[in-house]
């Protein structure tokens, strides 16, 4: 069994990669979407965090999350936003269809991938580096021809609070020094 070691700082802020089972295309879906982020906000309820930074694409979503002071446990959180939305999900599709032996016997659903990618941010400079990263990926991946145009990103907050000019990331690729993040 693989033991995975994770860098924890108490009241940190951390950059995740979420992905879907088998990369479906769960959050072309208004009602997928409506249940993530009702997830996000009960979650949030029981355990405080801030998001500064995300983007939810149809397969997988990238954030920013941001704990308190004192605070290193980011896997609870994202554990009980895969849990609640995966329950809310089940309820209007068939998530229980052809799962793997290892998945039924976990009690898992072919909702999300098990693991998550994680990365803690070091400081502003890195800070900026994941939200830059962040806001492009629609971009990266070809569902838009300009950043502005993806709906479903904080990139509009961070251009209505000045933090980026009007046109940012268009037409541009910031080449492989995202690749890290996938």
């Amino acid at each position: 069994m693989s033991d995975y070691r994770r860098w924890r700082v108490s009241g940190g802020t951390y950059f995740f990669t979420v992905v879907t089972y088998n990369r479906n295309r769960l959050f072309e879906n208004d009602r997928a979407r409506r249940f993530l982020r009702d997830s996000f906000h009960d979650v949030r309820r029981r355990h405080s965090f801030k998001i500064p930074a995300i983007v939810l694409l149809p397969d997988h979503l990238h954030m920013l999350m941001h704990l308190p002071s004192g605070d290193d446990d980011y896997s609870v959180r994202i554990r009980q936003i895969k849990t609640q939305f995966t329950r809310h999900w089940a309820h209007v599709q068939d998530t229980k269809q052809q799962r793997s032996m290892s998945r039924q016997s976990r009690g898992e659903h072919n909702v999300w991938q098990r693991r998550f990618y994680e990365h803690t941010v070091r400081d502003e400079e890195d800070f900026q580096h994941c939200a830059d990263y962040i806001h492009v990926n629609p971009l990266k991946h070809g569902l838009v021809k300009r950043v502005i145009d993806w709906p479903w990103s904080s990139f509009h907050r961070w251009l209505a609070d000045g933090r980026y000019e009007s046109g940012w990331g268009d037409g541009e690729w910031f080449g492989d020094e995202f690749q890290k993040y996938e």
